[in-house]
Parts: C-alpha cells; structure tokens; sequence
C-alpha cells in the first residue's frame, strides 16, 4: 500500500517509521530545506532525534508529488491542528485520509471530523489517535491506538496497514469522542503540570498540592471530558477507552508530554512566552484551552479546570491561586 504522510515533524517521523517495513512510503515536509536535510541525513534531527528513516521512505517536499499515489493508498496528515484545514483542503476527495492532530480549530472552534465534513461532505476521513509518545513509537515501544471514522472499511484498512506487534490499532466509530479526548486531555495535562509544579516548589508542607491532588486533578479532568464530549454528540463509554483515560493519563503524568511541561514551567514561575520559546515544539492545549472553554460556555457545560487553565495562561490568574481554588470548590455528588 502506499502511505502519504503530510508533516515531517515527530509524530510524522514517527509513523513513516513504522510504516516502512510494510508499505511505500512519502514522507512530506513543508520547508524544502529541512526535506533536502532529511533525505540526506536520514534523520530527524530537530524533531526526533537519533531516530533513523528507512531507505524506502521518500522525503519531498512537493505537495503535488507527495500526493501523487494518495488515490490508491492512505493520507496521513501529521501537521499542528492549525495545518488540517489548510491540508484537508489540497488532498484529493477521492482519497482516504486520516489525522493525527488533537484540538479544536482556532477561531473556528471546529474539530477535525467537523472541519472535515466541511470541506469534504463525501470523502473518506477519519482520525488516528490514542495515548502515544512519538518518541517511544519511533523506536517500536509498544502503543495502542484508535482508528475513529464513520467510514468502517476506512477503519479497517487503517488497521490492517499499521497493526503490528508493537503497534496495536483499535477501531471505533466514534470521532467525536475520540477527538475530544485528544484535544481536551492537552489542557487537562497543563493542570495537572500546574498542580506537580506547585508540588515541587512547596516541599509537601500543608497546603501544598501532592499526589493525592494530581489523582483528583485526573479524575475530574475525565468528568469534564465527557461532559463535553457528551453533549458535543460522543459516546460517554468512549472516554474511558484509549483516546479519553488512557491519553489523558499519559499526557498528565509522562515526562515527553508538552502539555504538562508548560505547566511544570509556569509553575516554576517562567512566562507563558518563554515557556513556549523553550519548549521549541507546539503544545497544542496552549492554543485550544480558550476554544474548549468557548465550545463549553455555548453548551451550556461546567468546565472549572479547563477555565482555571485558561486563567492561568491568559496571565489573569496566579498558578496558586488557580489550584487552591479547584481543590478548595464546595461539596457535591460526584456524578
């Protein structure tokens, strides 16, 4: 088969990786220079370091020449969220593709599946997602996944074209709910970082957020994600699968995850600028914390992390008082 990857950052390193053994593969990276660098090298320097791309991936950086067998094969699209429209918009309608990206659409506020339906009524399109380090998948770690469309052969020909051993693809037919859980879960991981980092500078005297607080901040996080998710059209059993708990544990806790290093560092007292500058990689929950909080105001649904996270990089709230304040919120039933 052959599978078009478009982005040439980690994760669609990452994937051409793992593809390679079993399909052709092109590899497409937007800058000419960094594809010409690529082709050379064999390496992903900048992105994911000290991983090697097999011989039979073709790095270009031609659109037109990168989607050239997409009629017979799978688009990948492994751009930032504010890539989809821009890509979604170039693949030809009679092709199946599928992205990897997770949040809500600046300005918009659209999802993936949403922006899609937009742009492509008819087409084949689903997302791939599912709690993963490009990292670990690169170098053949073991990761499960979720393939998520309304389109069941466009599931199954995913999952025939990546399950391996070490790479494990489930299918579902829910991407609402998986794609909520991969958007909202980045801005869960921001708390959950404020809360760790509170945890650091306090040395557990009383009042200083521990692990019990990141079990409530987690816990929550999933109630809130499903709320959302929920009332946005998902199915409330998808977010205790792959694509909902799962991410959102790894994202939250793993030390690879961007999300939770920005709010490591904001509660180490670093500008939310500097953070970004440092980090040298997007952190997608940065950008799609203030659309999660817009999309649930419209539904009418209590979001209180996603708000307080909101405050925080909006420079309207102090980390501490962020915190104190969801920790310190009056009694209730807990469903």
């Amino acid at each position: 088969m052959n599978v078009t990857i478009l982005g040439a950052g980690a994760w669609g390193t990452a994937l051409a990786v793992q593809a390679a053994p079993r399909h052709a593969v092109q590899l497409w990276a937007r800058d000419a220079a960094h594809a010409r660098l690529l082709g050379a090298s064999r390496r992903n320097e900048r992105y994911l370091p000290g991983v090697m791309l097999p011989a039979n991936v073709a790095v270009v950086a031609d659109l037109e020449q990168a989607l050239a067998p997409a009629g017979d094969g799978l688009v990948m699209i492994a751009t930032p969220m504010s890539g989809l429209r821009a890509m979604l918009s170039v693949v030809p309608e009679e092709a199946r593709v599928l992205w990897l990206c997770k949040g809500f659409e600046a300005g918009s506020g659209l999802l993936g599946h949403e922006i899609a339906k937009e742009l492509r009524p008819h087409a084949h399109a689903g997302v791939l997602s599912g709690p993963s380090f490009a990292e670990e998948v690169a170098r053949g770690q073991p990761t499960a996944l979720v393939a998520a469309s309304a389109d069941a052969a466009l599931r199954d020909a995913v999952a025939e074209a990546f399950h391996t051993e070490l790479l494990r693809i489930y299918t579902s037919a829910d991407a609402v709910g998986v794609e909520v859980g991969g958007a909202v879960k980045n801005v869960m991981a921001i708390a959950t970082g404020l809360c760790d980092g509170l945890a650091a500078r306090g040395g557990g005297g009383p009042g200083t957020p521990g692990l019990n607080a990141r079990a409530a901040l987690i816990t929550r996080g999933l109630a809130e994600m499903t709320r959302l998710g929920v009332a946005l059209g998902a199915r409330p059993e998808t977010f205790m699968g792959l694509s909902g708990l799962g991410d959102l544990v790894l994202t939250a806790t793993g030390d690879l995850s961007r999300n939770r290093q920005v709010g490591l560092k904001l509660a180490a007292g670093l500008p939310l600028a500097q953070v970004l500058v440092e980090l040298g990689h997007v952190a997608e929950g940065v950008y799609c914390a203030p659309t999660v909080l817009a999309r649930a105001r419209a539904l009418g649904v209590e979001t209180p992390i996603t708000e307080a996270v909101v405050g925080v990089l909006e420079g309207r709230l102090a980390v501490q008082d962020a915190v104190r304040g969801l920790m310190g919120r009056g009694p209730r039933a807990e469903s």
